[in-house]
């Protein structure tokens, strides 16, 4: 069956029974009969004692490695288990749903419904980031029009969209040769990488949400002074339409069990996380709270433990590192048209790739780690067998996983080595310090965390770094922006064998977002689509979606 055919098979809960699971049927809005808004009223809940369990990946392969599966099937295996575990996770971006990647919302027996609404335009969230970044995008052009009582001489805010569409990266603006239009080149980032999601997915609260929002700086005045969004009286209007979109989203599992989706920044071009919101309240209501942090541990983990468990004070106490026969013989060489045949060879290569993300996690970070075999049709016993001998004569520990095909049944074994390493104590540390300048942060990240030898920077780089540590902005965190598909910033050096260095090419003040993007490599803010892309699949027939996944 496909995963549409799965999903259409199961009759969903009432959204009102499933809240009523965690005991908040009286603090939901419902969006229809399956999908509801969480009331912001349960951030003031006292209690906040659940487990953290952070889900994360080796490198993947293009198609992704299954960790929205995993964490999905994991949740439903510890509900399954009598433990109250809730979901976190982030929302789907139409970018790779029509792009590449296709849907988020797991596969086959392990997936949150209603699954076309959610990889689609869920409750809205999505359209209302992108609103409210353009509003303050005509707002900037507007003042200038109007007379530009600021003298803003330089834009540095961008526009955005949710759709990967290459075409809009640079584009010329302002040419209609009307009085005081003023001709700029700009761009658009994807809505995912906008400075707006990472604001609501790190604010605390409506408050925090509409300072933060005055505080993104939109450019610069003639004399170099900052000129942010409370300069242009914007951010008001631009929280007015973010009201809704900050509340998280209830939705659930095939197996009915709550699901708190919001938020949905990309972690290779943005910080990787659902919304702290999101994850506090789910805290608040569980025994065990499932998060997943995007694409490999080099990214999504790494920002999910150096910016967001750091501004919220919070450890997890598991992390599920996953990994796939086919992403470790993708990182062994082997070319990605064969990953799918058997050949232990390029196995044993691609471990190198898993070694180094479990070092990461439990020396760098201090972390208990299980690592998760994501058990896929093609593996061959032979594989399984072979991985698992090979991690047992490390003493990591692990376990085989087939939530796609078996749903909760297919990972009680995680789940229950998650419960027994869970009361294990962590030695949680960051990998840098705040205190430590901006270069020697991404120097520590670049080293300890991709392996890298060493950091080289672009003349631009050099001096956006030496004017924000003079305007006092060199505590923040840092938001390295690289390829997903490798530890390095190259996508083709996926064995990452010999010595490399990181390049940087360009830093970028998120000053509501408080944290600094590093873009390195040749990583773009709006992806491209690739050349048969999953738009050319997907239809509406009789009344019903097709197509997505």
């Amino acid at each position: 069956m496909t995963d549409l055919e799965i999903v259409r098979s199961i009759k969903p809960k009432n959204i009102k029974e499933v809240a009523s699971k965690i005991g908040i049927e009286k603090n939901i809005e419902e969006y229809g009969k399956y999908k509801a808004k969480v009331s912001l009223s349960l951030l003031q809940k006292d209690k906040k004692n659940s487990k953290l369990v952070l889900v994360t990946a080796i490198n993947p392969t293009p198609m992704g490695e299954g960790k929205t599966t995993v964490s999905i099937s994991l949740s439903d295996a510890l509900n399954k288990l009598g433990k109250k575990s809730i979901l976190a996770l982030r929302e789907p971006s139409l970018g790779p749903v029509f792009g590449i990647k296709g849907g988020a919302t797991g596969g086959g027996y392990a997936e949150v419904i209603p699954m076309e609404d959610i990889n689609l335009h869920f409750n809205g969230d999505f359209h209302a980031i992108t609103s409210a970044n353009n509003l303050l995008a005509s707002a900037i052009d507007n003042h200038i029009y109007q007379g530009n009582e600021l003298n803003i001489s330089q834009v540095t805010f961008k526009r955005c969209l949710d759709l990967n569409d290459r075409q809009l990266r640079t584009i010329n603006t302002g040419l209609s040769n009307e009085t005081n239009i003023v001709p700029r080149l700009d761009g658009f980032d994807i809505t995912a990488a906008s400075e707006i999601m990472a604001i609501l997915c790190l604010s605390s609260d409506l408050e925090d949400l509409k300072r933060r929002l005055g505080n993104i700086l939109i450019g610069y005045d003639k004399d170099g002074k900052e000129v942010t969004a409370s300069d242009l009286k914007v951010n008001g209007s631009m929280a007015v339409l973010l009201k809704e979109a900050i509340k998280p989203n209830l939705v659930q599992t095939l197996e009915g069990n709550p699901a708190l989706i919001h938020g949905g920044p990309f972690a290779n071009i943005a910080h990787g996380c659902n919304s702290v919101i999101a994850t506090n309240i789910a805290m608040k209501l569980g025994n065990y709270t499932i998060t997943e942090a995007g694409f490999g541990a080099d990214l999504g983990a790494e920002k999910f433990l150096d910016i967001k468990c750091r501004k919220e004070k919070i450890t997890p106490s598991v992390v599920v590192l996953v990994a796939t026969i086919r992403s470790l013989k993708y990182h062994g060489g082997m070319p990605r048209e064969d990953i799918t045949t058997e050949n232990l060879d390029y196995l044993e290569k691609g471990l190198d790739n898993l070694y180094r993300h479990y070092h990461n996690l439990t020396d760098v970070y201090g972390l208990n780690v299980v690592v998760a075999i994501n058990k896929f049709s093609t593996d061959t016993e032979r594989e399984i067998t072979y991985l698992s001998n090979k991690l047992s004569e490390k003493n990591i520990i692990f376990s085989v996983t087939e939530g796609y095909s078996k749903g909760s049944n297919g990972s009680l074994d995680l789940a229950k080595k998650v419960i027994a390493l869970s009361d294990n104590k962590t030695n949680f540390s960051y990998s840098y310090d705040l205190e430590d300048d901006i270069k020697t942060k991404i120097y520590k990240v670049a080293t300890k965390i991709y392996g890298a030898t060493d950091v080289e920077y672009s003349l631009s780089a050099i001096e956006k770094i030496v004017k924000l540590e003079k305007d006092g902005y060199g505590n923040l965190p840092i938001c390295i922006a690289k390829t997903q598909y490798s530890l390095s910033d190259d996508p083709t050096n996926l064995k990452c064998d010999n010595t490399y260095t990181i390049h940087v090419k360009d830093i970028i003040l998120k000053k509501g977002a408080e944290f600094i993007v590093v873009l390195t490599g040749k990583i773009m803010t709006m992806p491209g689509l690739p050349k048969n892309p999953n738009y050319e699949k997907i239809d509406i027939v009789d009344n019903q979606i097709e197509g997505i996944f």
